[in-house]
């Protein structure tokens, strides 16, 4: 099948066709070059600065100013020790050290609250929680933690859990098979052959998200269209996917086309296998997961 433009590819997309908003790459269109022919290498406008923040910005809520950068630095520091377990969060001591008012420490820890990092009562005031407590699947949360002290054990368990639930995705997919959610997962592969050409592993690692991404959303299952957001957070910490299961590789890019081709087949066994050849690219995912069984 020929890859159309990107920007042709979303403006033809239906309104009611039933997908998620715009993914992140359509923040970075292909130039349209005039006279250019169809299925030519793509390419972003922008820096790779930005496109290395837009990742982070969308992987949580936790806002902009002095807030977001309170819910940073206190998250950074509960995830990573620094704050143990039941330690007492005194607001006019934060407030003083890192000269913000109480108004903006209170509403700080009230989203931290919300992620299960501290709790607050009455006549106790706020403490921290336990890593049990803690909302695992939060984006902010999984950043946190792949930049800390526990990166290996996030490596490890966002690979089990993608391991976990997204061969189901790829065999739903494929028995939802629509024209233009095909065309999409299509773009993506040719978009991740071209940077992986031209040594992106930026660009490849947000054509990647929005693959799987996509894959999660048209299966007909609310409850794994849920997990997207938190399998593209994944995918952007770091920049990359090497916090995920596979690294950019020729032998990747060849396991995401045979997904299309199968979800374009209606094959949910065949897309179901290939998306566990997928998973298993990387040499540290053999310590986790069974080799894939052929059906």
């Amino acid at each position: 099948m020929s890859t159309l433009a990107h920007t042709t590819m979303t403006a033809a997309r239906p309104a009611d066709s039933g997908l998620a908003g715009s993914g992140e790459l359509d923040r970075y269109p292909y130039p349209d070059a005039a006279g250019a022919e169809r299925g030519s290498a793509p390419a972003w406008d922008g820096s790779d600065t930005e496109i290395g923040r837009v990742g982070r910005r969308a992987a949580g809520n936790r806002g902009r100013g002095l807030h977001g950068q309170l819910v940073q630095q206190l998250g950074q520091m509960i995830v990573s020790g620094d704050l143990g377990a039941d330690r007492p969060l005194v607001p006019e001591e934060i407030g003083q050290r890192f000269e913000v008012s109480r108004t903006v420490v209170r509403e700080s820890l009230r989203v931290l609250e919300a992620k299960g990092l501290v709790s607050a009562r009455p006549n106790v005031g706020t403490r921290v929680r336990p890593v049990s407590d803690w909302n695992l699947l939060d984006p902010d949360i999984i950043e946190w933690r792949a930049f800390g002290p526990q990166r290996d054990d996030q490596r490890r368990e966002l690979c089990e859990l993608r391991w976990t639930i997204e061969p189901l995705a790829a065999r739903l997919a494929a028995g939802h098979g629509r024209e233009e959610v095909q065309q999409r997962l299509a773009d993506m592969v040719e978009i991740m052959g071209h940077a992986l050409a031209q040594a992106d592993t930026l660009t490849y690692s947000r054509a990647d998200a929005e693959f799987h991404a996509l894959l999660l959303q048209v299966g007909g299952n609310r409850m794994l269209e849920h997990l997207a957001g938190i399998v593209s957070s994944a995918l952007h910490v770091s920049g990359g996917p090497a916090i995920g299961c596979d690294r950019p590789g020729e032998a990747g890019v060849g396991h995401h086309r045979r997904i299309v081709e199968a979800v374009g087949a209606g094959d949910g066994t065949a897309a179901e296998t290939a998306m566990r050849q997928l998973l298993t690219v990387h040499p540290e995912v053999e310590r986790v997961v069974p080799a894939p069984r052929e059906h």
